[in-house]
C-alpha cells in the first residue's frame, strides 16, 4: 500500500504533494460529516470549534423563504464574476449604513467572493511576491495561514507578543520587530499587516491608537493593511465582566486616513458567514474605494470565486431590507449577550480559567490545560499539553479549537465558541468537564 500512495504521489506536483500532506492532518472535514444533533446524531461529534452562529437560523430562513425571488437572470451568467449589480448596491447601502464610512462605500469599491477566504487570497495574489511575508499577530484565526499562503505562495510572519496585550498601541512595535527580522533572514520584503477587528479568537476590538499607529507603520514600509471585519456588527453587552473596559468598534473604513496612510494601502473584509450566521451561503466582499487597478486585476481573477446566483440575489434581498437587517443585528446581539452569560458561568462553576473581558464575536479563551493538570498532576511532562487535552476532548466528542494551531504561546489554550443555543452549551460543557476530570 506505501508503494502504491508513493507511486501516486511521483505523479503529483510539489504543490499538490504538500497538499496531501496537509490535508492529513485536516480534521475539520472529517468534524463535519459526523455533527452532532440531538434527535437525528445523538452519538456524533458535538462542535463549540468551528466559528459558526446558528442562534437565528430559523428567523434568517423565514426571511429568505418570503422574500427571495429567483428570475432567468439568476440562470446566467447575470453581471460577471464580481459580483451583480444589485448585490454590489446592497453592499454599499449596507455598509454605509452600519460602517459610519468616511468616504461613502460605491458599488464600484465592492468585490463580491464566494466568502472571505477568497477574498483575503485574492489579496494576497495581487500585492504579495511568492516568498514575500504578511505579518499575522499571534494569537491569530488559523485559517488566515493558507488563505494567504497556500495558493498565493506567500509567507505569514506570524508576530509573537509575549506579555503584551496583543491589541494594545504597545503591540505595534512588535509588527516593525517582526517585520525587519524577516526581510534581514530572507531578503524578501514584508508587504502586509493582516488584522481581524473584532478580533479572532479574543473577541475584542482594536482601540483606535492601536490602528493609527499600525496606519502610520503601514505607510512608512509601504505595507498594505488588510482589515478583515467579519464580525463587525456582532459587537454586544457583557453581563458577566461589566463594559468599563470595553472598546467600541470602529471600522477602517470610517477613519480619515489623511497624514495616516496612502488609501491605496487600505482594504476591508467584510461577508455573510458571522454576523448573519450564514457560513453556507459563501458570499464576501472586499472593500476597496481607492485603489481602480485593484479591481480591474480582480476581472480576471474573480472568475474562481465567483458566487452563486443563488446566494447573490439572497444576500441582496436581505442587506437591502433595512427593517429586517436592524431588527436581525438588535436580536444577534441580545442572544450572543445571553449565551456569553451562560457560557461564563459554567466555566467559573467548573473552576475553568477563561480570558475576561469579551464583548464581540462568538469566542472565549479558555485555559483546560491548567484545569486539566490540577486535576491530573501525574500528567505533568507527558507531551504537549494541548495536544493531550485535545486527545480527551475528543475521546468524548467534543471539538474545540485548538490553540496551538491559533498560535497561542502558552499551551493548553482553547477557542470555544459560544455563539449557539442554550442546550447545545449545556451538552457542550457536560462534555468538556468530562474530558478533563
Amino acid at each position: 500500500m506505501e508503494e502504491s500512495n508513493a507511486a501516486a504521489l511521483s505523479t503529483f506536483s510539489q504543490r499538490g504533494q504538500g497538499a496531501v500532506e496537509s490535508g492529513s492532518k485536516f480534521m475539520i472535514w472529517d468534524i463535519i460529516s459526523d455533527m452532532w444533533h440531538p434527535q437525528t446524531n445523538p452519538s456524533g461529534i458535538l462542535s463549540v470549534g468551528m466559528a459558526e452562529n446558528t442562534l437565528l437560523h430559523d428567523f434568517l430562513l423565514e426571511f429568505i423563504h418570503a422574500n427571495v425571488k429567483l428570475t432567468a437572470a439568476h440562470l446566467t451568467y447575470n453581471n460577471g464574476p464580481t459580483g451583480s449589480n444589485a448585490l454590489k448596491g446592497a453592499l454599499s447601502h449596507f455598509l454605509n449604513r452600519h460602517f459610519n464610512p468616511f468616504r461613502q462605500v460605491e458599488p464600484a469599491h465592492v468585490l463580491v467572493t464566494n466568502g472571505c477566504s477568497s477574498a483575503i487570497e485574492h489579496l494576497s495574489w495581487t500585492f504579495l511576491n511568492p516568498g514575500e511575508g504578511m505579518l499575522l499577530g499571534m494569537p491569530y484565526y488559523s485559517t488566515f495561514i493558507p488563505d494567504i499562503a497556500l495558493r498565493p505562495g506567500a509567507v505569514v510572519v506570524p508576530v509573537k507578543m509575549g506579555d503584551l496585550d496583543p491589541l494594545s498601541p504597545e503591540a505595534v512595535q512588535a509588527y516593525e520587530d517582526a517585520a525587519a527580522e524577516f526581510e534581514a533572514k530572507t531578503g524578501k520584503r514584508v508587504r502586509g499587516v493582516m488584522l481581524c477587528n473584532p478580533h479572532n479568537p479574543l473577541s475584542r476590538c482594536y482601540p483606535r491608537d492601536t490602528v493609527t499607529a499600525l496606519m502610520k507603520l503601514c505607510q512608512s514600509r509601504k505595507m498594505h493593511l488588510i482589515s478583515d471585519e467579519i464580525y463587525a456588527l456582532s459587537v454586544w453587552e457583557n453581563r458577566v465582566d461589566g463594559p468599563d473596559s470595553h472598546v467600541p468598534f470602529e471600522s477602517l473604513l470610517s477613519r480619515d486616513t489623511t497624514g495616516l496612510i496612502d488609501p491605496q494601502l487600505v482594504h476591508v473584509v467584510w461577508g455573510m458567514s458571522k454576523d448573519f450566521g450564514a457560513n453556507g451561503l459563501r458570499v464576501g466582499a472586499v472593500i476597496t474605494q481607492s485603489s481602480p487597478e485593484f479591481h480591474i486585476a480582480q476581472r480576471c481573477l474573480s472568475l474562481y470565486s465567483y458566487v452563486s446566483a443563488m446566494s447573490d440575489q439572497t444576500t441582496a434581498a436581505i442587506l437591502s431590507n433595512d427593517e429586517f437587517t436592524d431588527a436581525y443585528i438588535a436580536k444577534n446581539r441580545e442572544l450572543l449577550s445571553v449565551s456569553h452569560a451562560f457560557i461564563v458561568n459554567e466555566l467559573k462553576k467548573s473552576g475553568i480559567e477563561y480570558l475576561p473581558g469579551c464583548h464581540a464575536a462568538f469566542f472565549i479563551w479558555i485555559n483546560l490545560g491548567k484545569r486539566y493538570l490540577e486535576r491530573h498532576p501525574e500528567a505533568a511532562g507527558l507531551g504537549e499539553l494541548t495536544d493531550v487535552v485535545y486527545q480527551r476532548l475528543l475521546a468524548e466528542k467534543v471539538f474545540l479549537a485548538h490553540g496551538i494551531s491559533f498560535g497561542a504561546e502558552k499551551p493548553g489554550w482553547f477557542r470555544v465558541v459560544f455563539a449557539h443555543p442554550i442546550p447545545w452549551l449545556e451538552e457542550a460543557m457536560a462534555r468538556i468537564v468530562r474530558a478533563i476530570e
